[in-house]
């Protein structure tokens, strides 16, 4: 078992280099989010409508990431790191087929997805464009989670990192010069983010490949390796559907309450995923840290660096939320200026940040879970969650014009609050199994 200091220093050499890059992706998120926002209170609405749906169609296979990651940690740990790049080539193989697939089934369904919302005219024909477009970087976007996933197993946080903040930080150039220098309008930033994408995607894969040479790993895709990686895989696309559903859910009451509180909520979601991936560096370092030290047999270090990210996460959770809230009257503005936007947004915020804590211990522990190859009983977890939360959230629906009557600040607010108790019944089921040995299961 390690030192604490040592232990303390292997969680910071991973969690800062993936801190940085977690947070570039949703500030220049926000930074396009401002960008959009500007054009009119249609187009925010209509990117939030959008950007749930093509976020979903990315995220149901962030197994590519977290699963990738957990399967080379442990070979690494094991001792095997050439078996360690093959299994990182295999999933970007996967990510190719299967970002192909999707990509394709939403550009062409992008019409009756965005329609599916409810929103009216003017924010349907404004998410429609956007996704049309995006779509197109959806195999950029899952080669790049698997890629990302494997170099995170190999112990790197680094190079993600310095992928992360050149991707984005052409997105953001891209955006400013294809909306406001070209008015392209919302097209604009759909085009910025997939050539962003793409570029990413190339030199993650590149980095990849000159790794596999340097270990003699083959890169031709071997079909019996790359069809288990994706039966690994379906435990954790389980959980993600699951957790999706509850965005799309969230997203779809949003639009039952106005196209003011669709906005207000778009601009909360986003913050909210900045707050979560910031938070997420620790889980990050939970993922690669567990995988390894399982991999190697050593379950008394990986308890105890549980313990040690865990407490991390919920100070973490307390910073940024207290700062959130403080920020709540200030950020609104940047975003939108429409003061019945900005006055939704402000009530949300306040929500969005006393919920801080709660989720740095949900992120964390979650990784911790993944990191250990825990897919099943996420899965499962995540489904009863859903379960318990729609009843919250149809409620919520169902009283959607009583809250427009009240007020869109009112009405996003309530919304947060059912979303925050869904991040409360999540813990629920996280900290009882964490408490547990059940997980703890070791070789590579």
């Amino acid at each position: 078992m390690r030192a604490p200091n040592q232990q303390n220093r292997e969680i910071l050499a991973l969690a800062i280099p993936a801190f940085l890059a977690l947070v570039a992706e949703p500030l220049f998120l926000l930074a396009d989010t401002a960008i959009v926002g500007h054009l009119g209170t249609a187009q925010l609405a209509g990117l939030g409508v959008a950007s749930a749906i093509l976020l979903t169609a990315a995220n149901l296979f962030v197994f590519l990431a977290y699963g990738t990651t957990s399967v080379v940690a442990r070979q690494v740990g094991g001792g095997a790191r050439g078996a360690a790049l093959s299994s990182g080539v295999d999933g970007v193989w996967l990510a190719i087929v299967l970002g192909l697939v999707v990509a394709v089934v939403v550009g062409g369904l992008a019409e009756p997805l965005c329609a599916a919302f409810g929103a009216t005219p003017a924010v349907l024909a404004e998410a429609t464009i956007y996704l049309r477009i995006s779509a197109i970087g959806l195999p950029a976007m899952l080669v790049a989670l698997a890629a990302t996933g494997a170099l995170r197993g190999l112990q790197d946080t680094r190079t993600p990192l310095i992928a992360a903040v050149a991707g984005f930080g052409a997105n953001l150039v891209l955006n400013l010069w294809f909306v406001l220098g070209l008015g392209w309008g919302i097209a604009g930033s759909a085009w910025g983010t997939v050539i962003a994408q793409t570029a990413m995607a190339v030199a993650l894969v590149a980095v990849l490949i000159r790794l596999a040479g340097r270990e003699h790993a083959t890169l031709r895709p071997h079909p019996h390796r790359v069809l288990a990686a994706a039966r690994t895989g379906v435990p954790l696309l389980i959980r993600t559907l699951a957790l999706r559903a509850v965005i799309l859910v969230t997203t779809w009451v949003a639009a039952g309450l106005g196209d003011v509180a669709l906005a207000a909520h778009q601009v909360a979601a986003t913050i909210w995923t900045f707050q979560a991936f910031a938070l997420d560096a620790l889980a990050i370092a939970a993922q690669a840290l567990t995988g390894k030290g399982l991999g190697a047999g050593d379950r008394a270090a990986v308890r105890a660096a549980t313990t040690t990210m865990t407490r991390w996460g919920l100070w973490g959770g307390v910073v940024l939320g207290g700062l959130l809230v403080l920020a709540s009257g200030v950020l609104p503005p940047l975003f939108s200026a429409d003061e019945a936007v900005q006055a939704a947004l402000s009530w949300a915020l306040i929500v969005v940040g006393l919920g801080g804590p709660l989720s740095g211990l949900v992120f964390v522990v979650d990784g911790v879970l993944i990191g250990a190859g825990d897919g099943r009983w996420l899965a499962f977890a995540m489904l009863g969650t859903l379960a318990l939360y729609l009843p919250l959230a149809l409620l919520v629906r169902w009283q959607a014009p009583a809250l427009i009557g009240l007020g869109a600040p009112v009405g996003v607010a309530v919304l947060w609050v059912a979303f925050l108790a869904f991040m409360a019944i999540r813990w629920g089921f996280l900290r009882h199994r964490v408490r547990s040995d059940v997980w703890l299961v070791t070789a590579s």
